[in-house]
């Protein structure tokens, strides 16, 4: 029974990376698709952003994820507003870049999430990391290095534009986890907020400066049953990538998610040279190769640590200690015995006049607790 539970999960974990992968590279495929014939990324943002307000409410609730936390409306205003803000312009930046450089490239400048959350984290929360590490990163500077002189279609701006959403994700993601931390706020429900906050701050800015360009735009037909269709297609796609990468985090350790994220990013890469057929060099994809390794290195080097840290808080079983604050003594049968008390083998304990006593099961289990 219980091996056929696992295979469960096992089928089921497989299944969701499957359709992560293909439902990330369709999005990313069809995003760089839809820029070459409308060069709006600040729209597809807009887009994006109202199909997580919209789908995100009546799913999650067919799901019956807890809608309410406790939140104080300062902590709203310090830290969940400037974190949806910080959404969207890793969004808008996001989708700059994919217009300006192959997709493939992106990805690879987006590798460098490792770096700048070392360095942020360090910055902001005075974080520091083991020398395995800092050592990890190099491959992937050297890497991304290597892409860029190597990168046919190189284009500064849409190498500055992936940088800034690198560094926007990196700020998402260590603010997130304080967030879940410090409110115990739903994952899905803080992306559901952070959507809905995003797309309020937005909508004046596309107004001002994408709305007015569109109506401008003698090109732009708005009888285009395939930019509208393509538009509609990116933001649901989008929006399920969103709600499989979760589902995904849910089910498996950290390493292992980091492990799929990274063999995600070489799947969209490898699918968008096949379909869109940007031009490639060998030295090209060695840097981009080079670079996803640099992020298993860093992953598998956190994990370590975080083991270390995990050995180094267990505090020693003294067998002295506990006897001389309890008075018990252990035999070598595993049961406990005090002298002055009477206590009896197999979890009795009696005071000296029998007249009260204590049951205690020695074979009950301390997992009884429930971690939402």
């Amino acid at each position: 029974m219980a091996d056929r539970k696992h295979t469960k999960e096992v089928l089921t974990v497989l299944f969701l990376c499957v359709l992560w992968y293909v439902v990330s590279s369709s999005n990313n495929v069809i995003g760089k698709t839809l820029l070459n014939d409308f060069p709006y990324p600040m729209t597809m943002t807009m887009v994006q952003l109202l199909s997580i307000t919209l789908f995100s409410g009546p799913l999650f609730n067919l799901w019956g994820i807890r809608k309410y936390v406790d939140i104080s409306w300062r902590y709203y205003f310090t830290i969940i507003v400037p974190l949806a803000f910080g959404k969207f312009i890793a969004s808008v930046f996001s989708h700059v870049s994919i217009w300006k450089v192959p997709v493939s490239y992106a990805h690879t400048v987006k590798a460098t999430m490792p770096l700048f959350t070392v360095v942020l984290s360090r910055v902001l929360m005075k974080e520091k990391q083991t020398l395995k590490v800092y050592i990890s990163l190099i491959p992937i500077i050297a890497g991304v290095a290597i892409a860029t002189i190597t990168e046919i279609s190189f284009d500064s701006i849409g190498l500055v534009s992936a940088l800034v959403a690198t560094m926007g994700f990196s700020l998402m993601n260590i603010f997130s986890k304080k967030v879940l931390h410090d409110t115990n706020v739903h994952h899905l429900r803080l992306l559901h907020i952070l959507g809905r906050l995003a797309l309020l701050m937005f909508l004046p800015v596309w107004v001002l400066v994408d709305m007015f360009r569109l109506l401008k735009d003698d090109s732009v037909k708005y009888h285009d049953y395939r930019v509208i269709g393509l538009l509609i297609m990116d933001g649901i796609l989008n929006w399920l990538q969103n709600i499989i990468a979760f589902s995904v985090l849910s089910l498996v350790t950290p390493l292992t998610y980091a492990v799929a994220n990274a063999s995600k990013r070489i799947f969209v890469i490898a699918v968008s040279l096949f379909i869109l057929g940007n031009p490639v060099t060998g030295t090209n994809v060695f840097g981009m190769l080079l670079a996803i390794f640099g992020v298993l290195f860093y992953n598998k080097a956190k994990y370590d640590a975080k083991q270390v840290e995990k050995k180094q808080g267990l505090l020693p079983f003294s067998q002295n200690s506990w006897q001389d604050q309890t008075g018990y003594t252990i035999l070598q049968n595993g049961d406990a015995k005090k002298p002055s008390n009477g206590f009896v083998a197999n979890g009795t304990v009696m005071n000296g006049s029998n007249n009260n006593s204590f049951i205690y099961n020695s074979k009950s289990s301390s997992s009884n607790l429930l971690f939402v």
